[in-house]
């Protein structure tokens, strides 16, 4: 292992730590080896790998339990907020996988909520939209992104199909979280038009859903997800904006 200062050392020991659990190597209720066994794995003392379980303790990933050792927690499964915010930010990587999930999932549930919304479905897309065109127009963000949230979520409802809107529901607060994220990410700095781009999308993908168009609902969706990443790609690599 390179030499590391010793706050980079046991930050790089985190990182480790965070992608056994993210990568299923560490599953809920898993008793983890001792503090001597994953210092000799990884050719460092056991003070930082103290220090490192503690970090990861304290954002409710792991647990000690007195007398019996350290145990992973059911926290990335039934808490998604702080820690898979925490682990998002600090795994960009992250947030491509999840844009593959939502395409996949929102493409869907808006090719069925094309066909199946009904009229209170509607209704209710059609009064987040405007919450949404009303904080956009104020510049109030946290307004946009909860709005921008509420509108997928009842995209899902509208879909009614069962399995849509129950992993949906499973995974909405983690949803919320990948699109504040998003929302920040496309926000910063102030590229012109990245905003209003965002805003005709959704405007884009009601219109097919109030039309009962179910091909172009999901195309809609597809290309709003497909902006996202694009844009998300450009920032990251820096590439100057069209």
């Amino acid at each position: 292992m390179r030499k590391h200062s010793n706050a980079n050392l046991v930050q790089h020991i985190v990182r480790d730590f965070e992608a056994r659990l993210l990568g299923g190597q560490w599953k809920p209720g898993l008793r983890l080896p001792s503090e001597r066994e994953l210092a000799e794995q990884l050719s460092v003392s056991r003070g930082t790998v103290r220090e490192a379980l503690q970090r990861l303790a304290a954002r409710g990933l792991l647990v000690s339990r007195q007398g019996s050792g350290v145990f992973v927690t059911d926290a990335l499964q039934a808490g998604f907020i702080s820690p898979w915010r925490q682990l998002m930010t600090a795994h960009p990587e992250l947030r491509g996988d999840m844009l593959e999930f939502r395409r996949v999932l929102e493409g869907a549930a808006a090719y069925f909520a094309a066909l199946r919304a009904e009229a209170r479905d509607l209704a209710q897309l059609a009064e987040i939209l405007q919450r949404l065109r009303d904080a956009r127009a104020a510049d109030a963000r946290p307004a946009e992104a909860q709005a921008d949230a509420q509108f997928h979520e009842a995209i899902a409802h509208a879909s009614h199909n069962t399995m849509f809107h129950h992993l949906h529901n499973s995974v909405i607060t983690l949803l919320r979280e990948h699109i504040a994220l998003n929302n920040a990410g496309l926000r910063a700095g102030s590229d012109a038009g990245v905003a209003e781009c965002l805003l005709a999308q959704h405007e884009s993908i009601h219109g097919a859903i109030a039309a009962g168009d179910a091909d172009a609902a999901r195309a809609a969706m597809w290309s709003h997800i497909d902006y996202v990443q694009a844009q998300l790609e450009r920032r990251a690599t820096g590439t100057p904006a069209d």
